[in-house]
């Protein structure tokens, strides 16, 4: 694999360029879009933790239950590659624009569906089935939105501040956490029996507001200029997949491999730290989402300033930083949470959320989009990223069976950590320095 940057090109046109308000346009647009998705994708996780087990799952062992609602959580992740794959034909030959406002609909009208469900007491072996089915249409549209809201605003985005400004896709990961556990703080509040009765159903049922906003703030956006440049000179193609998996399949392996350590880090803090300190340690539920909401608020200024720093030094050496520190982390990690102090907890969270992930996620749209050229990218983007989606999504239930197979003890799932960050270090050595690379004269390199 040839990785020499490609030089940026001659200076775009006057046509060419975008304004800061068009870019901010965009950016906001992209930011509330994902903010609504990734809403809907963490209430799921807050419930596979703290609902679901009790409510579709009532008829098992309650460790066996724990872990069957994690792989609920999961499964998603098998639809994921499938709904990159979809959303990123049609958005490569389409537009982004139609598959972001369709992959914005699927999950919103899924998740308000799953605050609609019967549990296992009122319809038997039905209600999971069809909590799965809803979960698995939900990485669907995951798996197109991510894509397609990145290849939007890296295009958009001037040369020189793609990091910076593709954090904005970023950002809708923090404000989903913070909103998804803020939500479920307040109904958490509730007397117990109040909770499981109703109040777990208000966050989904409460999406579909969010989903009539960010429907009509998208509609509002525009197709990226390098996008309609291709279009016009009629160089799509009329199956994207194909040329990605003929020219570019190590882009797409390596785009899978920067993304592992990151998705590992990211469940354990944002779903497996809430059963295991309520569950395990016997801390209360309040304690754990009051410190994912800190990390995630915490993450709003994090993230931008990660991106800004791999502009300044580049993506390689930002993403090392999180990776390296990840693996020196993963121990301290469980020292920390054992001792059962809420400061502890606060910083473990707001560690592994807003400073490891952040260093690594916060990069990502403008590094996977640097790997692809334009007639592509958002097909080899969403597959690159939707593959390793199957391991993150997995991750609390690896981690719940890790810690009965150890009888309590934590260190297999340090070392599960460290393994996966060890993954992502190599990958981002073969994927070399990126910044520097012109999106629009990126044919050559594969």
């Amino acid at each position: 694999m040839n990785h020499t940057s490609v030089a940026v090109g001659t200076p775009p046109t006057v046509e060419d360029r975008t304004t800061v308000g068009a870019v901010s346009k965009v950016a906001f647009a992209s930011m509330v879009g994902t903010t609504i998705e990734f809403y809907d994708y963490f209430i799921y996780g807050a419930a596979a933790a703290l609902v679901f087990p009790k409510l579709f799952f009532s008829n098992m062992d309650p460790v066996l239950a724990t872990v069957v609602s994690f792989a609920t959580l999961g499964v998603a992740f098998v639809t994921r590659p499938i709904g990159a794959v979809i959303f990123g034909h049609f958005g490569d030959t389409i537009g982004r624009k139609a598959m972001l406002l369709a992959s914005l609909l699927l999950m919103g009208l899924a998740t308000v569906a799953i605050g609609l469900l019967p549990t296992y007491e009122q319809i038997g072996i039905a209600a999971p089935l069809l909590l799965v089915a809803l979960r698995l249409i939900q990485g669907l549209a995951v798996g197109g939105e991510w894509g397609g809201a990145t290849t939007m605003i890296v295009e958009y985005a001037p040369p020189h501040r793609r990091g910076f400004y593709g954090t904005f896709v970023q950002l809708g990961n923090a404000f989903g956490v913070l909103l998804s556990t803020g939500a479920f703080a307040l109904v958490a509040m509730l007397p117990e029996d109040l909770f499981f009765a109703w109040g777990w159903r208000v966050p989904f049922v409460a999406s579909l507001l969010l989903l009539s906003i960010g429907v009509f703030i998208r509609m509002r956006i525009e197709e990226p200029p390098a996008f309609k440049r291709m279009k016009e000179q009629r160089k799509e193609h009329s199956l994207p997949l194909g040329v990605v998996l003929k020219k570019y399949p190590k882009q797409v392996f390596i785009a899978a491999g920067l993304r592992v350590s990151e998705t590992v880090i990211g469940y354990i803090a944002i779903t497996y730290v809430l059963q295991y300190t309520t569950t395990h340690l016997g801390m209360s539920r309040e304690h754990s989402l009051t410190g994912l909401m800190f990390a995630a608020a915490l993450a709003v200024l994090t993230f931008p300033l990660w991106g800004m720093l791999s502009d300044r030094i580049g993506r390689r050496a930002v993403f090392l930083i999180g990776a390296l520190s990840a693996c020196a982390f993963a121990f301290p990690l469980f020292w920390l949470l054992d001792t059962r102090n809420i400061i502890a907890l606060y910083l473990v969270i707001a560690v592994c959320y807003s400073g490891l992930v952040g260093a690594m996620y916060g990069l990502e749209p403008a590094y996977l989009s640097e790997l692809f050229p334009t007639d592509i990218r958002y097909t080899g983007v969403s597959l690159g990223s939707q593959l390793t989606g199957i391991i993150g999504g997995m991750t609390p239930a690896i981690a719940t069976l890790l810690l009965a197979w150890a009888d309590g003890r934590t260190w297999p799932i340090s070392l599960f950590i460290i393994i996966c960050s060890i993954v992502t270090i190599w990958c981002t050595f073969l994927a070399g320095e990126t910044k520097h690379r012109d999106l629009n004269q990126m044919d050559g390199w594969h």
